[in-house]
């Protein structure tokens, strides 16, 4: 039985975005590792963005430096 969790930011996934996250995992490890559909657990946890860092930094903080990066290229 696959078990797969998917942690994302919470910015306001809807239901739909959702609902075609779990359909789409399911259906690549059915068609990549033969996997039973039926038997295939998906979770989403959406995590605040004051509790997500990258590279040492606050979420927000990192993308707004990438943003920064972008516009000075």
């Amino acid at each position: 039985m696959p078990y797969v969790h998917i942690r994302i930011t919470r910015e306001g996934a809807s239901a739909e975005a959702k609902r075609e996250l779990i359909a789409g995992v399911t259906d690549l490890l059915q068609r990549v590792l033969g996997k039973n559909p039926a038997t295939t657990v998906v979770t989403i946890d959406e995590v605040d963005m004051d509790n997500w860092g990258i590279g040492g930094l606050p979420v927000a903080e990192f993308r707004a430096a990438q943003a920064q990066q972008e516009t000075q290229r």
